[in-house]
């Protein structure tokens, strides 16, 4: 079976979503790529049951490679994810997550960026943009999000969710899971009054910071 691992992968962090409370039901999607071969998740699929070998493989096209199953509705916005040349630090895009969490939808319906209430905003970079509404599953919606992703490593979505890449499944999804936090503390702030926000040096400074963040 070609991409073995990154089926399994897929269906893991497909998996994980729901355990997070990332989607809910068969929503939100994940895509691995290696090459030019793209393992993503079927479309109305339970992950709870989905095997590798349900998970299909397309090429950079969009045409399938390998399996039964019909790819996600979302695919036009994992393959503009991939055509673009890298991340804003030269790194290669190895994985996409797309998700509906809860936090992160809310406050997609109230700002056109996510508020700076935290420095780990600055994990996805110098600002979260939303992306202009448009219709799931178009080429309208991919092209709203790749304007709202430039310089970015993920954006939210308006009235819909969350989308992050990275150089591979760990980093995408630990994306979409911060994006989800900050849109939380923000909301639980936002109702108890009128939250300080960091200014945006400070969220530049923390970009530079994070290029040097771990273990290396």
């Amino acid at each position: 079976m070609i991409l073995e691992e990154q089926r399994a992968a897929v269906c893991e962090y497909a998996r994980r979503m729901t355990t997070d409370g990332l989607v809910v039901g068969t929503s939100g999607n994940i895509s691995v790529r290696s090459g030019d071969l793209v393992a993503v998740t079927p479309t109305g699929v339970d992950y709870a049951t989905l095997r590798a070998q349900d998970v299909p493989v397309v090429s950079l096209d969009g045409s399938i490679v390998d399996g039964e199953l019909k790819p996600t509705s979302e695919l036009p916005m994992h393959l503009s994810v991939y055509g673009r040349a890298a991340d804003p630090d030269g790194k290669p895009i190895n994985a996409v997550v797309h998700t509906h969490s809860v936090y992160a939808t809310a406050v997609s319906t109230l700002v056109e960026e996510v508020p700076p209430i935290h420095y780990m905003v600055a994990s996805i970079g110098p600002s979260a943009r939303v992306a202009k509404y448009a219709t799931f599953g178009t080429t309208e919606l991919a092209d709203a999000m790749v304007a709202a992703l430039d310089e970015r490593r993920g954006c939210l979505l308006a009235n819909h969710g969350t989308i992050a890449y990275g150089d591979g499944i760990e980093a995408a999804y630990h994306r979409v899971q911060q994006l989800e936090w900050v849109c939380q503390v923000w909301l639980i702030a936002r109702t108890a009054g009128n939250p300080t926000l960091l200014p945006p040096a400070e969220i530049r400074h923390v970009v530079e910071k994070l290029r040097g963040y771990g273990q290396r």
